[in-house]
């Protein structure tokens, strides 16, 4: 993921050392532990008029209270900590407090409350898939726009949010274990595939990695570099352009061969699998309409092998792109978008080419800072920072 082509904003602001690793959400309640608690609720209520206490009930930990993000560190059992001293109102700029939760409870992939029930497809009510034919409605325009709104716990995924960072190739099982608690991160983004990756040769990828790693408290974010826009930018990236001839079949394609490449790894079903496509001159509307053609037919094979389709890109190309095909009604967009703006405070609710409701809640990855070299625990990795809150991917 390179960002390099965009952004002369403000000043990029060091974190090393200042945020905490974040908090891991599981899926949401069952309908049953939903009227559990609402009986629990009268209770408590009744409690109440007879002159009785009511025991405190879980809830989001308050805003962070710094421009760096600073998230409760995850107890044992996943439970959010309270949050750091301090804490009040949200920093300019900075994630607002989300609505109240219940921690710690969870929910197994395929019983999230979706339609699809016990059938293997992943279905986002408020991302549904466009057409395979280019003419009609929802293929490119016509629908009414969608605001891709809706908790991804609903659904079965499981949410990060905190810091992360993600690297070209994946460190050493050793590397991982000296970062974890030493350094400001609890994510880590790895290129599991796609005839794109710059690093196509990983030395420590396995699913014996993934195993370790998911045990010493890491979460991850797969990536899959594939085909890339016919007007990429980037000269190195060129020689992986997509053909115009048929750019929703091979997005199916190499979709499907993504779910693969996670289901090698240990990511089973419910996992987010995001599709980088660097930045590429979008205003160019044949390009455009062959770039949108393909990420809908790969977020389509996706989410049809149970998975979140999440799409990676740079804030002033292919994220202003989406945002103007879902303004436009396009139908077949991804779940959740990760956006590289480098040099600006992290912020996930922040990014002026994204409708402030769109995406939303937990559906963004702020990438803001690149090409960085960072040392904990005696290790040096050369990485991207990320603030996240969005999902990842379910090992195990």
């Amino acid at each position: 993921m390179r960002g390099r082509w965009l952004n002369r904003g403000t000043r990029w602001a060091c974190l090393t050392g200042s945020a905490g690793a974040g908090s891991f959400t599981r899926p949401m309640a069952t309908k049953n532990q939903m009227m559990r608690r609402a009986a629990l609720l009268s209770v408590a209520l009744a409690t109440v008029l007879t002159g009785g206490a009511v025991p405190a009930s879980g809830a989001e930990p308050a805003a962070p209270d710094s421009a760096a993000y600073r998230p409760a560190a995850p107890a044992a059992d996943g439970t959010p900590s309270a949050p750091a001293p301090g804490g009040g109102a949200p920093t300019p700029g900075e994630p607002a407090p989300r609505e109240p939760r219940e921690p710690g409870e969870t929910v197994e992939p395929g019983d999230a409350g979706s339609e699809s029930g016990d059938s293997r497809g992943l279905d986002d009510p408020a991302a549904p898939d466009a057409p395979a034919d280019p003419g009609a409605p929802g293929a490119d325009t016509g629908d009414q726009p969608s605001l891709v709104r809706g908790d991804p716990r609903e659904f079965g995924a499981q949410i990060f949010r905190g810091n992360a960072f993600d690297t070209c190739q994946a460190p050493s099982a050793d590397t991982m274990r000296a970062w974890h608690g030493t350094s400001p991160f609890g994510a880590v983004g790895v290129y599991i595939g796609g005839r794109g990756r710059a690093c196509p040769k990983q030395k420590h990828l396995s699913p014996d990695w993934v195993r370790t790693v998911d045990r010493q408290g890491w979460k991850l974010m797969p990536v899959y570099v594939g085909s890339q826009a016919p007007c990429v930018i980037a000269k190195n990236k060129r020689r992986f352009r997509m053909s115009d001839k048929d750019p929703y079949g091979q997005g199916k394609r190499e979709g499907l061969d993504a779910v693969r490449q996670a289901e090698k790894l240990g990511m089973g079903r419910n996992s987010a699998v995001y599709l980088d496509m660097e930045a590429y001159r979008y205003k160019q509307r044949k390009c455009a309409d062959t770039t949108l053609r393909f990420i809908q037919g790969w977020n389509s094979a996706v989410r049809a092998e149970g998975y979140v389709a999440g799409f990676y890109s740079s804030a002033d190309f292919g994220i202003a792109h989406l945002e103007k095909a879902r303004a436009a009604g396009a139908r077949g967009l991804p779940s959740a978008v990760w956006f590289a703006r480098w040099r600006t405070e992290p912020s996930v609710d922040g990014e002026r080419n994204l409708d402030p409701e769109a995406w939303q809640p937990h559906r963004r990855i702020h990438q803001h800072t690149g090409n960085v070299k960072r040392t904990y625990g005696g290790h040096t990795v050369q990485i991207d920072q990320n603030l996240v809150d969005a999902p990842v991917a379910v090992v195990g």
